[in-house]
């Protein structure tokens, strides 16, 4: 059983089961995305774990530019799902794109409870790590 919070293993082999043998808790923080600079501002936090129903804009790819809602986070695959995001298959059924969360940005997020308090403690540690390097 490995240590999770030990450190990144320096050798690639390392890295990459610890990467891919993650367990669920673990691949829900590997899967942040960044906030939109209004969030940003207005919460003083830089990225957050993404989730079901939170509207995030598209800006890496083929897809660059898209809009949606997250349809499902693919923590197994490492992938989110967004409506909207489709492509037909040959039979016309749709299908949606998988894509990575780290090349999406976070427009609006699902506020409720447990993620107001992720927010107010992520901020509130910035705001500390900012004092104490002044």
């Amino acid at each position: 059983m490995t240590k999770i919070n030990q450190g990144i293993a320096s050798s690639r082999r390392k890295s990459r089961k610890a990467h891919f043998g993650a367990p669920s808790s673990v691949r829900r923080i590997i899967m942040s995305a960044p906030l939109s600079k209004e969030l940003r501002e207005k919460h003083n936090v830089r990225s957050i774990p993404v989730r079901k129903d939170d509207e995030i804009m598209i800006v890496r790819g083929t897809h660059k530019g898209r809009e949606g809602k997250i349809s499902s986070v693919y923590r197994l695959k490492y992938c989110i799902h967004v409506n909207g995001v489709v492509r037909e298959k040959s039979n016309g059924q749709s299908v949606p794109i998988p894509i990575a969360a780290s090349k999406v940005v976070v427009t609006k997020l699902k506020l409720d409870k447990d993620r107001e308090n992720i927010l107010e403690r992520i901020g509130q540690g910035r705001e500390a790590a900012k004092k104490s390097k002044a």
